[in-house]
């Protein structure tokens, strides 16, 4: 029984680590990540929803977000992002819109803070 723990246990540490080490910028075309606030959202990618989550520290304002790999998905690709990040290039705005999904700030707004993208180039 207790090898089979050890053995559980360097199994579990194992996919930790790789988790850990996998990064953003590393996904693929599409691919959704939850972060942290305090993490930078990377190019080419978008944030797509914020939150509030214990896990990133206080729960006083939004602290998580899920961004969106926006690198490699072809021409035509329409999109829903937060105005919280500007579009990668090569995508530009065709609309604005209210979400609730995008409140990034800790004071609550109904002003447009999100937009629908298009990849254009």
């Amino acid at each position: 029984m207790t090898r089979l723990r050890a053995g559980l246990l360097a199994v579990g540490f194992a996919t930790a680590t790789f988790a850990l080490t996998t990064s953003p910028a590393q996904a693929a075309p599409g691919d959704v990540t939850n972060v942290c606030a305090s993490t930078l959202t990377p190019s080419g990618f978008v944030d797509v929803q914020w939150w509030t989550s214990a896990g990133c520290g206080s729960t006083t304002s939004p602290n998580m977000k899920q961004i969106k790999q926006l690198t490699g998905l072809p021409v035509g690709t329409v999109v829903n992002a937060c105005a919280s990040t500007y579009p990668p290039a090569g995508w530009v705005q065709v609309s604005t819109f209210f979400s609730s999904g995008c409140g990034y700030s800790p004071v609550p707004s109904f002003n447009n803070n999100a937009w629908q993208l298009k990849r254009v180039s």
